[in-house]
């Protein structure tokens, strides 16, 4: 089994940035490509960004292009998502997810096999 524990979040106003962490502990090995989710209030978990296995290739909702950046040290089997200009719009529960089976950067929730608890986001305006 795969444990992932997110950090990181907290409440800020609009403009700042926060940095999320999401380490990976137990059967580290079978995990592959990675990802963030978030889940506002009311509404379903959305894709946020995903990084392949080597992490050469990523992937960004519209949304967040340009504001956030997904990476990922191996070596620490640490996942991150820096997240700059935040909008009130980016309020939301953010969840970190490992794939067992997908190695290339996955927008699809049902493609990870492993979630984290997650960790609250929240921007006021």
């Amino acid at each position: 089994q795969v444990q992932l524990v997110e950090s990181g979040g907290g409440l800020v106003q609009a403009g700042d940035s926060l940095r999320l962490s999401c380490a990976a502990s137990g059967r580290t090995f079978s995990i592959y490509a990675m990802g963030w989710f978030r889940q506002a209030p009311g509404k379903e978990r959305e894709f946020v960004a995903a990084i392949s296995y080597v992490g050469a290739s990523t992937r960004y909702h519209d949304s967040v292009k340009g504001r956030f950046t997904i990476s990922r040290d191996n070596a620490k089997n640490t996942l991150y998502l820096q997240m700059n200009s935040l909008k009130p719009e980016d309020t939301a529960a953010y969840y970190c997810a490992a794939s067992r089976d997908i190695v290339v950067a996955t927008t699809n929730q049902y493609e990870y096999g492993y979630w984290g608890q997650g960790t609250q986001v929240t921007v006021s305006s």
